[in-house]
């Protein structure tokens, strides 16, 4: 928390604001996620393993050194109770940071390559520092919009720029450019965006440096941006480890089955991350004691509850039918992947309940423990990733993963959460439905599955028959908690008693959106 700042009391409307901005960004997650899965499908079927390998590597460079260019300012820009007033020094150092990492990335974009064991990806890294300076450049107008909640705009913005990495990207591969086309076509696509929001935010660009406002600016982003590196590093050190155990084509096998374990997980995390940050900072007074820890502390069951429905039978279904899936959507040829995703849907699963976790920690003012528990876990990952891949190759890489959320992150938040004021009881009562209700769902997709010789038929009746099942069994009861949370109202004693109503949980720690710098694969 930035020291001497305060928070006004709910808003009027805001409950409704935050409504229709969930309701547009579940549009935008829904209509983008699809239009990048049909890309990526075309691209899986034109593209060799190896040119995915390259530009893996290319973009997890990009995907670090992203977090670092935004310093942690859109999300203080978002919940400034003055946002105008530290909107020029915001301004100034979004785009120093962003103009020294490129400059910085483009001129190591060599050696990186070959540190990594993969000299054809020097180029593609080059090409990708440009969108670090565009990162940078729109700190302000990216945080203007997620503070008024104009996710529509938001989404027109998405579009555009899947339009154009779509356009640029094809016609560049037609052309033989390889993973290169990748790399410029989210160049051109990043730009175009840029542009829309600074037109959507009605924002233009004001620089200067207010010292008074410049310690509190650092003091609150740079933590964040610490945080968000970690998370992003622990993603992507996989990526990295891979790259020099098992190749390029290993490593495309792998990037393709985490890429479409992450296709429900990320829309799942993209809605509340929308809208959860702007609601949150103006509902109620922070740090006044045990009443408001108790309130956050019974919506963050809530919203855990609901994600974790959401969440666990989407990364079930990936585990059961990702052989059908893989060979159904990406051909024979891309079939290695298959055991990875089974791991990979069960790791997505218990990422969105750790963004809530985070979420829930930011909003309290207890960052640490978000970095802290960072740390750790990438450290775990990277020594079980060393000691399991050499002996048991991308699919040992996938339950490692599993194994370091399980042993490691999920004590950790709990403990976490803990401590700022959250009970664990209703928290982890708000679950346990939906982890039973995925049980029989999880038995007959794999029945299905192992019953129907073709894989086209094993995916559409093992899907549907298990979506049926889970909604069976756990349907009434996820819609009387939607219902709760849409209204305002707190959820029933019987599921995590609270005083007043439910709130949303504070942002996550920030991952890149499409319109500034998303997936391409």
């Amino acid at each position: 928390m930035r020291a001497g700042s305060t928070r006004a009391a709910p808003e009027p409307g805001l409950a409704a604001r935050a409504a229709r901005g969930a309701a547009w960004s579940s549009v935008s997650s829904l209509v983008l996620r699809l239009g990048g899965v049909v890309v990526g499908i075309v691209l899986a079927r034109i593209l060799a393993p190896e040119q995915f390998g390259v530009f893996a590597i290319a973009i997890t460079v990009q995907g670090v050194l992203m977090t670092l260019a935004d310093l942690g300012l859109s999300a203080d820009i978002i919940r400034s109770p003055h946002p105008e007033r530290i909107a020029p020094t915001v301004a100034t150092l979004g785009l120093v940071s962003g103009a020294a990492l490129a400059v910085a990335t483009a001129a190591t974009s060599a050696p990186t390559a070959a540190l990594l064991g993969s000299p054809e990806a020097g180029p593609v890294i080059a090409v990708l520092s440009v969108t670090l300076l565009l990162a940078g450049a729109t700190v302000v107008p990216y945080g203007m919009l997620q503070r008024r909640f104009q996710q529509r705009e938001l989404f027109v913005v998405a579009v555009c720029d899947l339009i154009v990495s779509t356009v640029v990207t094809l016609g560049l591969v037609a052309a033989g450019f390889g993973a290169l086309a990748l790399a410029i076509g989210r160049v051109a696509a990043q730009a175009t965006g840029s542009v829309l929001l600074f037109a959507f935010a009605r924002v233009r660009p004001r620089f200067g440096l207010d010292h008074s406002q410049l310690r509190a600016v650092l003091a609150f982003g740079v933590p964040i941006a610490a945080a968000n590196l970690l998370s992003w590093a622990l993603l992507n050190a996989d990526n990295v480890v891979l790259a020099r155990t098992v190749g390029v084509v290993g490593l495309g096998y792998y990037v393709l089955a985490f890429n479409v374990s992450n296709w429900p997980m990320s829309a799942l995390s993209q809605v509340v991350r929308s809208i959860a940050l702007p609601y949150f900072s103006r509902t109620g007074e922070p740090g006044t004691g045990e009443a408001r820890s108790g309130q956050a502390g019974g919506a963050l069951a809530a919203l855990t509850g609901v994600a974790w429905a959401a969440a666990l039978p989407a990364g079930a279904l990936l585990a059961v039918l990702s052989a059908a899936l893989v060979e159904v959507v990406y051909g024979e040829k891309w079939l290695p992947a298959a055991p990875v995703l089974a791991a990979l849907g069960v790791y997505g699963a218990l990422r969105v309940v750790f963004d809530l976790f985070a979420s829930y920690l930011y909003a309290e003012g207890r960052s640490a423990p978000v970095l802290w528990i960072q740390v750790a876990s990438l450290i775990a990952l990277v020594a079980g990733m060393l000691v399991a891949t050499p002996l048991f190759g991308i699919v040992g890489a996938a339950w490692v993963h599993v194994a370091v959320a399980l042993a490691l992150i999920l004590p950790g938040y709990l403990l976490a959460v803990r401590r700022a004021g959250a009970r664990l009881r209703p928290l982890l009562r708000a679950c346990l439905r939906p982890t039973i209700a995925v049980l029989p769902a999880a038995a007959v997709g794999w029945g299905l599955d192992a019953l129907l010789a073709s894989p086209l038929a094993a995916l559409l009746a093992g899907g549907a028959g298990a979506a049926a099942t889970y909604l069976l069994v756990v349907g009434p009861w996820l819609l009387a908690r939607v219902r709760s949370l849409r209204s305002g109202a707190a959820p029933r004693p019987t599921d995590a008693p609270m005083a007043g109503a439910a709130r949303e949980p504070d942002a996550a720690p920030e991952e890149v959106s499409t319109a500034r710098g998303g997936d391409s694969l």
